[in-house]
């Protein structure tokens, strides 16, 4: 006796899906033994109306009386208290465990759905090695202040995000940036927290931590995903209020006008308006894990429903449709020079540059880089230095201001530059040689996301800050033919404003601080988590954690299955529960049965809400 006294109170112990599971085979068991009338001292259908049942009657009093709260668990605890009274207990059993196993269908959904995204919160570092008056000292990762100096490890996570003191690396960044390719870093490079240090050792300086870390803001994100937000969902709810009194005042008229009480206990069994509650939620958590598989973090329920109605969105142009990043595109150069000696001589002069420019023109060359000497740095202009001992110079005008520049390349430079590219003149030997060419290019995925979306009927629109003939070039490429260029950011907040004063729903995409207000404004604002500012983050509905813009189509077609299901969970769950209640009133329908035609209903809502969690855009399920 007292093994078993132990084991159960181990029992007792296990939390979560594993205990409910457990209550639901023991009490399955004994309901069994109920069917075959199993010789015992007791009916064990009581096994199942204690395990299952009770703790829905202690919830519904506990709903009544702190909040006044009348919802499902009341009907429930009525049909359950009502079908003991009658000695129905058989039924009393089975409308327990259906709805015990249908919550736990609900749980286990949503656990499906939040298991891509929680996988952020295993990733948190648990420790740093602080390093204080030369000596280490390995201590929790949330005692970290600002300005500590931490030594990180190959193959250890980096705690909390700072600098590049000392030393030089390779981090993956995948859990922030979904690159695939580890990124190297120097002194003075930023990390981030949640990245992993892949070879070398260094030591950083902490600039942001606890709740300000990049990994925890992400994590916050997760948490605060929530399908209880969606306005649809009070409606449910609302609904559900009602039903409850309508079925208690049928079964009262049921019972009046029939004399049988079995009639009105069935009622109350059928009437229970579980799966038009089940309907909505389990439907927005499914999606939310579908939209995580494709690299989305929804911090609001609504956001969803909110997007599902949009008929327009608006990008941002710089690190939404194009990489946000500085590359060569052409190269011009004049007779006594070929395009690849003016690249080798600005990639050896550009080496030593800390400009994001240099840096570019460097990255660009991916060659063998020649020998620089006598190296300058000229801010504001460019540099100069010696490379096979002739003077080259790399820059813009004010560096060139002695040097002649031909009608013919000040003309072919203008036209790079009225689209929005940048231009570095090379000169040799103080005679300009030629110049190069940086912008920052589109997105691969960029056109073929913009065409989906016009598949599916939403208009996209470019908001730049660009001049005209810049976002010109950009859209063309693109096939974007409504354009708002020269936008600052309260430009940005009229339009979506002025669009949204005429009864139309607006999607906000962007990366910057720039963009926050217009994020903030719009029905739906997404956020590319990867590379925007902890501020358009925090401003969005939605964020982007690996910047692939081209899954937005898939987000989009998502929200319009995600309220088509709802859509059908509601009407099905409605009609199932009238059908039963009429049958149950002319008494062709027992509490038994009604249990499960109820109880049916509410399993096949979560069934095909927990589709959603497959669903493609393409492919379908």
């Amino acid at each position: 006796m007292k093994k078993f006294i132990e084991k159960i109170e181990n029992f007792l112990e296990i939390g979560g899906v594993k205990k409910d599971i457990a209550l639901l085979v023991i009490s399955g068991i004994f309901l069994l033994l109920s069917i075959f009338d199993v010789s015992m001292p007791f009916n064990p259908a009581w096994v199942a109306i204690i395990l299952c049942g009770l703790p829905i009657i202690i919830e519904a009093v506990i709903g009544l009386i702190t909040e006044f709260d009348i919802k499902a668990d009341v009907l429930v605890s009525l049909a359950l208290i009502a079908s003991v009274f009658i000695g129905e207990d058989f039924a009393a059993g089975e409308v327990a465990f259906i709805m015990q196993l249908g919550a736990l269908l609900e749980d286990l959904t949503v656990a499906k759905a939040r298991e891509g995204i929680e996988k952020l919160v295993h990733l948190t570092p648990q420790i740093a090695r602080v390093i204080s008056n030369g000596e280490e000292k390995i201590i929790s990762a949330e005692n970290v202040r600002i300005g500590d100096i931490i030594r990180v490890l190959p193959g250890e996570s980096i705690p909390v995000d700072g600098v590049i003191v000392s030393g030089q690396t390779s981090v993956n960044q995948a859990v922030m940036t979904g690159e695939s390719l580890p990124v190297d870093k120097t002194i003075g490079d930023e990390v981030s927290s949640g990245t992993v240090n892949q070879f070398g050792a260094f030591e950083m300086k902490a600039t942001k931590v606890g709740e300000d870390s990049s990994i925890q803001r992400m994590i916050n994100l997760v948490q605060s995903a929530d399908a209880g937000k969606a306005k649809i969902v009070s409606l449910a709810d609302r609904w559900a209020t009602w039903i409850v009194v309508i079925a208690l005042t049928a079964a009262a008229v049921t019972w009046i006008i029939t004399g049988e009480i079995i009639r009105a206990v069935t009622i109350l069994v059928v009437f229970c308006p579980c799966a038009l509650v089940l309907a909505t939620p389990t439907a927005i958590m499914a999606a939310i894990g579908n939209a995580t598989k494709h690299g989305f973090l929804v911090r609001e329920g609504d956001a969803l429903e909110r997007l599902a109605m949009i008929s327009k969105i608006t990008f941002d142009k710089t690190g939404t449709l194009t990489y946000g990043t500085p590359k060569v595109t052409d190269i011009v150069s004049t007779s006594e020079y070929s395009k690849e000696e003016i690249f080798a001589f600005a990639a050896a002069v550009e080496q030593m540059s800390e400009h994001p420019l240099g840096k570019a023109i460097v990255k660009c060359y991916g060659e063998k880089i020649r020998q620089v000497d006598n190296f300058k740095m000229i801010l504001g202009e460019g540099v100069i230095g010696t490379v096979e001992n002739r003077k080259i110079k790399a820059g813009n005008l004010k560096l060139m201001k002695e040097i002649h520049i031909s009608n013919d390349l000040a003309k072919g430079a203008g036209k790079y530059l009225n689209e929005g590219s940048t231009v570095i003149y090379i000169a040799v030997d103080d005679i300009l040689a030629g110049y190069i060419v940086l912008t920052d290019t589109v997105r691969e995925e960029s056109r073929q996301m913009i065409s989906s979306l016009k598949k599916i009927g939403v208009q996209p629109v470019l908001l730049t800050g660009d001049n005209i003939n810049a976002a010109d070039a950009i859209a063309s490429k693109l096939g974007i033919s409504e354009i708002c260029a020269n936008c600052l950011p309260e430009d940005k907040l009229n339009y979506i404003s002025t669009y949204q004063k005429s009864g139309n729903a607006v999607c906000m995409i962007g990366d910057g601080v720039n963009d926050a207000p217009a994020l903030k404004k719009s029905n739906v604002g997404i956020a590319m988590g990867g590379i925007g500012s902890d501020i358009t983050v925090d401003a969005a509905d939605i964020a982007l954690v690996d910047d692939e813009i081209k899954e937005l189509p898939h987000l989009i077609s998502l929200s319009k299955r995600m309220m088509t299901t709802i859509k059908i969970n509601l009407t099905c769950s409605m009609a199932l529960n009238f059908l039963a209640i009429a049958l149950a009133i002319t008494g062709l329908l027992g509490p038994v049965i009604g249990a499960l035609v109820h109880n049916v209903g509410s399993v096949l809502v979560i069934i095909n809400s927990a589709l959603l969690l497959r669903w493609n855009k393409n492919n379908r399920y």
